[in-house]
């Protein structure tokens, strides 16, 4: 945690990068990244309409970022007893004002953005960009917030798995294909599983707060269980596309990135509280290279 003294001295660009919280931003650039290699190796890849999905889909959740810093704040979650990275609003950085403004800003910008995909993909891109930004403020504001409510995870496996990769998909194609939805699964599994690690550490002082994420509401031993059956899930969903003939075998090196696995784990069974912020930036970087390799899995399937 950063000192009184240490935090004075930030710059106002450092103090709302913090509050941006960019470690959190592979979680949104890799199911893009995926929906864009399932166009790419279905000869429907479209470089505009992508590079609006990557933009958008990074400022929904720069915006969520600040409507969680805010709202955490508002409804007591983030005290000075704090595990996770520095919170602006709790810090005194910024006041609740302020990081509200950015949030409709980003929210804003994201809905420019948005217009010129519902141009390109009509009226489904209305609904998915209106659900993704209500549901990023729903998520820890509103009157049911749903990271409140034990629906965080729900939440998490289709905004940031299948309305994502299958969004970023529709984009540039006009429809959706099976492979678009398979690909979509796995990439909400690992989101997700970023999200447990997250309420695992944060089990006690969520409990405090009257936060009944899953963690809280059936325990440590149920999210351990919930972070290995996301994982496993993963990585079978590509043996299932080879095995059914929908991908071919290169889809398996996304197996690659299974050694990376095993310190997260002994990290979930062993570890608790802050030591298990490494466990959450590792699950981080885990799906960004899972992304990588199915990507890379789908074009060389498809072209060699």
């Amino acid at each position: 945690m950063a000192s009184l003294k240490q935090m004075s001295a930030l710059s106002p660009l450092q103090i709302w990068l913090l509050a941006a919280r960019p470690k959190t931003l592979p979680a949104a650039a890799a199911p893009v990244v995926v929906g864009t290699a399932v166009a790419f190796s279905e000869n429907v890849f479209a470089l505009l309409p992508a590079m609006a999905a990557l933009l958008g889909s990074l400022l929904i959740q720069i915006g969520t970022n600040f409507a969680n810093d805010v709202f955490d704040f508002k409804k007591g979650a983030d005290t000075t007893e704090r595990l996770g990275p520095l919170r602006v609003t709790q810090a005194g950085l910024l006041t609740p004002n302020q990081v509200m403004a950015g949030m409709w800003l980003t929210f804003g910008l994201a809905s420019l953005i948005g217009l010129y995909l519902v141009w390109v993909g009509g009226w489904p891109i209305v609904v998915i960009g209106l659900l993704s930004i209500a549901s990023g403020i729903a998520y820890t504001g509103g009157p049911f917030p749903l990271g409140y409510n034990g629906l965080g995870d729900l939440f998490v496996f289709i905004f940031f798995g299948l309305f994502a990769v299958t969004g970023t998909y529709y984009v540039q194609a006009g429809t959706i294909s099976p492979a678009a939805l398979w690909a979509a699964i796995p990439i909400g599994l690992l989101a997700t599983a970023i999200l447990v690690v997250n309420n695992l550490r944060d089990i006690d002082t969520d409990r405090a707060a009257g936060k009944k994420t899953l963690a809280v509401r059936f325990g440590t031993r149920a999210a351990q269980l919930e972070y290995i059956l996301l994982l496993s899930l993963s990585y079978l969903i590509p043996l299932l596309m080879w095995l059914t003939g929908l991908e071919s075998a290169w889809l398996l090196l996304t197996w690659l990135s299974l050694p990376l696995t095993r310190p997260l784990l002994t990290m979930i069974f062993n570890e608790k509280g802050r030591p298990l912020n490494a466990a959450l930036a590792g699950t981080a970087r885990l799906e960004l290279l899972y992304a990588f390799l199915f990507s890379v899995g789908l074009i060389g399937g498809r072209f060699f």
